[in-house]
């Protein structure tokens, strides 16, 4: 716990200023941070966020999902599947800015977690943190987290088995942030750095 603190101390002013980043983002930008958010999957966080830029330069409602997925295909696993999620997202794009007005945190992520093809609620949780909505109130339940809680014990397992086992690692993981007085959006990004050696998104 020592040695998280420092760490956290040591990273405090990196992860403040790259969360007030993400509550700037405008909600132009909304869109590519869902496409990212569904992409990133068992594969590399960086070279998604390249793929999401080149389907940026290119008109998307207009465009097949073969031609989507042959841009997908050197950077994101499962591309022929994640081809189909974007083709989906961007057609629902406009109901699904609707409800981003939803200021109840947990409500709005279960909702996208239920409603967006290829989204769980990890993918929810991330999404809503580059945005700058999840307010310090859910948590992305991805492999790296999942690793850390479990050395740190927080949680039994680093494997989770369907949507109430993840709810129960996100209630343990929020009483650890609140135990730790350290926020669990500022947690993620710790973690995320001590895995990679930087804050990306």
């Amino acid at each position: 716990m020592k040695s998280l603190n420092k760490d956290y101390q040591n990273q405090k002013l990196n992860i403040e200023s790259r969360l007030k980043d993400f509550k700037a983002i405008e909600s132009k930008n909304y869109l590519n941070e869902l496409l990212f958010c569904l992409l990133t999957p068992q594969s590399q966080a960086q070279k998604c966020w390249k793929a999401v830029q080149e389907l940026d330069k290119i008109d998307l409602k207009n465009t097949n999902i073969k031609e989507i997925a042959n841009i997908l295909k050197s950077k994101t696993r499962f591309h022929n599947n994640k081809a189909k999620y974007v083709k989906e997202t961007v057609k629902n794009w406009e109901n699904i800015k609707k409800n981003l007005n939803n200021k109840n945190v947990l409500e709005l992520r279960n909702w996208l977690a239920e409603n967006v093809s290829g989204m769980g609620y990890k993918e929810a949780s991330h999404f809503l943190r580059n945005i700058g909505k999840s307010n310090n109130q859910i948590a992305i339940l991805d492999r790296h987290i999942l690793r850390n809680l479990h050395s740190l014990k927080v949680i039994k397992s680093n494997k989770l088995k369907g949507k109430n086992h993840y709810f129960e690692a996100e209630r343990q993981f929020l009483s650890f942030a609140k135990e730790t007085k350290i926020p669990i959006d500022h947690l993620d990004l710790l973690f995320w750095s001590q895995e990679n050696g930087e804050i990306f998104k």
